[in-house]
């Protein structure tokens, strides 16, 4: 199982969401990347980091990159963490069958924010707690 978890800059909900997804499968293969090549090489932000180290997760080997078309169609599942995240690989012509907003996972479709809209930690806690649900509930749905 191939998973690559998308957002738009690759340093925030994406390597979280990889981050958890390989705390809770050792056999699986996940990767992490932006629709925007932005922050191309960057780590994740501060408060990613943070709010992983405390739940015993380092994110501290990844880097941001961009998706890549045509290459990362040898993923099984692309996970969006929105809406709009969904469009845009859609338009970069990913085969619709593939691509799954990770709020599909156990928010009602909800889209996971971007923690920069939250003042303090309290956006990273948030996501944090949001992604773990989610992924528990994916993981669980695709063995």
């Amino acid at each position: 199982m191939k998973i690559l978890f998308v957002c738009l800059g690759n340093i925030c909900r994406s390597p979280l969401a990889q981050g958890i997804a390989q705390s809770y499968c050792k056999e699986g293969e996940f990767d992490s990347a932006g629709i925007s090549g932005y922050h191309r090489g960057s780590p994740p932000c501060k408060g990613s980091q943070w709010v992983a180290e405390k739940n015993h997760i380092s994110l501290s080997h990844l880097r941001s990159r961009p998706v890549r078309y045509p290459k990362d169609c040898e993923f099984d599942y692309l996970i969006a963490m929105d809406s709009q995240n969904v469009k845009d690989l859609i338009a970069m012509g990913f085969e619709r069958e593939k691509i799954k907003k990770i709020g599909d996972f156990g928010f009602d479709g909800l889209d996971i924010p971007d923690p920069y809209y939250y003042v303090g930690m309290e956006g990273f806690e948030k996501i944090y707690t949001m992604l773990d649900q989610c992924i528990k509930n994916l993981l669980k749905e695709l063995r």
